[in-house]
């Protein structure tokens, strides 16, 4: 889970350097594109276990990701719509 959770910040800030300050929504839309990956890989992980405890645990997984994803995306999204009124 730590891993999971480190690579999507680490994901997330390697879009937002890519994203220049263009107020566009790609670096937003890679984020949170990484982490529904992520999310995905964990639910095929859960689906491939025997062991229910596992399974219900790795789907936990998947949800905590795709929510952190989806909340660095908004972040993203956020800093980005700061920094054009700051400009105008």
């Amino acid at each position: 889970m730590k891993f999971l959770v480190k690579a999507v910040a680490g994901a997330s800030l390697l879009a937002l350097a890519a994203c220049g300050g263009n107020a566009d929504d790609k670096a937003a839309d890679n984020v949170e594109a990484a982490a529904e990956n992520q999310a995905d890989a964990l639910e095929e992980a859960a689906d491939n276990t025997t062991n229910e405890t596992m399974e219900d645990s790795l789907e936990q997984q998947a949800d905590k990701v795709r929510e952190a994803g989806e909340d660095k995306a908004d972040a993203i999204d956020d800093a980005d719509d700061a920094r054009l009124e700051n400009q105008r």
